[in-house]
């Protein structure tokens, strides 16, 4: 009952205009597609600061799994992370915090496939003994359902928009790069979403969450 009231007046509340808040576009790489098994191996972070992207803040680190037993030759053959390269990697408790600073003092996260990502953050923090942070999520997935939304009523049968980062970013004229590692689809993400808030129209937060 709480939620659907705070639902409420959320939607009556002014909401800022869209590049008042800072985004950080973030992607993490797992060694799977299991949030209770699988393990987080690395974080990128990219933020868009007044509309821009600022590549010269972004934030990178490899995160050490505690086991390896969960890294199998086809997860590797996706993320190309090694077993050797995470060996001194830091562990999640040192990387979160950094996450965590990021992620504070209103800004906004934006992600493609948020859910994903969210749920394999947050078992990281309650694993560390921290409260996962709370912030408004923008998702590039679901500003893609809108666009397609908004394509059949204007079209008569449009083809369905593709959902994944590389095709969509190929159907929109964005350039290929180099896909499954963090801080590069940190960063096809956020050059993605401002080019899908172009194309929406969308000139508050509000109608990007």
């Amino acid at each position: 009952m709480r939620a659907v009231l705070r639902r409420l007046l959320d939607r009556f509340r002014p909401s800022p205009w869209w590049d008042e808040p800072l985004y950080w576009a973030f992607d993490l790489e797992t060694s799977g597609l299991d949030q209770k098994s699988d393990r987080i191996l690395s974080v990128g972070m990219v933020p868009i600061r007044r509309g821009a992207i600022v590549w010269g803040e972004r934030y990178y680190s490899l995160i050490h799994p505690g086991s390896f037993e969960g890294l199998t030759r086809d997860a590797i053959t996706v993320h190309h992370i090694l077993p050797e390269e995470l060996e001194h990697a830091p562990p999640p408790d040192e990387v979160l915090p950094a996450v965590a600073e990021r992620m504070a003092n209103g800004s906004v996260l934006l992600a493609h496939h948020a859910r994903l990502d969210l749920g394999f953050l947050h078992r990281a923090f309650r694993a560390a003994g921290h409260t996962p942070p709370r912030l408004p999520v923008v998702d590039t997935r679901l500003l893609i359902a809108r666009l397609e939304q908004r394509r059949q009523r204007l079209e008569p049968y449009p083809e369905p928009l593709p959902r994944a980062l590389s095709e969509i970013r190929a159907y929109l004229g964005l350039p290929g790069c180099e896909y499954h590692h963090a801080l590069a689809d940190a960063l096809a993400t956020a050059e993605l979403f401002l080019v899908l808030r172009k194309r929406l129209g969308a000139n508050t937060l509000r109608q990007l969450t």
